[in-house]
């Protein structure tokens, strides 16, 4: 049976797995480096070592996760695995709540900048009524949330999760936002027209028609009506302006 609690969670990674991790990163071979001036041959070796630098030797881990910690931050199992979610609850009465939903290769670290903004609007120059609730999840197999040991955790599941998410916090009203991989998440949503889900809002949506896909990208012949359709989507949206 499935576990419905809602566990409260901090981030607490062990020094050792930060020390492997610098190890490995340590060890890393160089190629030669580039026999001209520019990225021609690729991305620069200085470039390669500077970030390399960054992530083995100045990357502050344990603020991070000061950072992370700074928030609510919970576990709750859904579908059969454990999904990790930080949930900020805005002093204002009233506030919308919101899911974000974030991208790949990404995590809700992402989202941190966000917080503040969205919960708290008339500390940033807003107003009460522009105040939201925010949910934050990782997207499974991604940060803290399991990974999944079966295949079929496509944006359609995952979305089939969120709303269930949303209706265990006790919310019957609710909106969504998603880019990249959180924009198919939160198109999925859409579509499934979950009880509560009053609206979304995208950025970078990746899904494009298979036919459009093959035409751009495999020299397929072009989808009939497709050039027609995107002539007057451009001329409506001039027209708009």
């Amino acid at each position: 049976m499935t576990d419905r609690t809602i566990r409260p969670f901090e981030v607490h990674v062990p020094d050792e797995d930060l020390a492997d991790l610098q190890r490995r990163i340590a060890a890393t071979r160089w190629p030669p480096k580039e026999l001209v001036a520019d990225r021609s041959q690729g991305v620069q070796l200085a470039t390669i070592q500077a970030l390399v630098t960054h992530w083995g030797t100045d990357y502050d881990w344990r603020a991070s996760e000061a950072k992370l910690n700074a928030l609510p931050q919970f576990m709750t199992e859904i579908d059969g695995l454990d999904i990790h979610f930080i949930h900020v609850r805005s002093r204002h009465e009233n506030a919308l709540p919101l899911i974000i939903t974030h991208g790949w290769p990404g995590s809700v670290i992402e989202m941190l900048g966000v917080v503040g903004p969205l919960t708290d609007p008339t500390a940033h120059g807003g107003q009460a009524e522009d105040a939201f609730d925010l949910v934050i999840p990782s997207i499974p197999g991604y940060g803290f949330s399991s990974q999944p040991t079966e295949a079929g955790w496509d944006p359609a599941r995952i979305a089939q999760a969120w709303a269930e998410l949303m209706h265990r916090l006790g919310y019957d009203r609710y909106v969504a936002q998603g880019g990249d991989q959180g924009a198919s998440i939160t198109d999925a949503m859409a579509r499934q027209a979950p009880d509560g889900l009053a609206g979304i809002h995208l950025n970078l949506l990746t899904f494009f028609p298979l036919d459009v896909l093959a035409a751009v990208f495999g020299g397929g012949p072009v989808p009939e009506g497709l050039v027609k359709r995107v002539a007057v989507a451009l001329l409506s949206a001039h027209a708009e302006k």
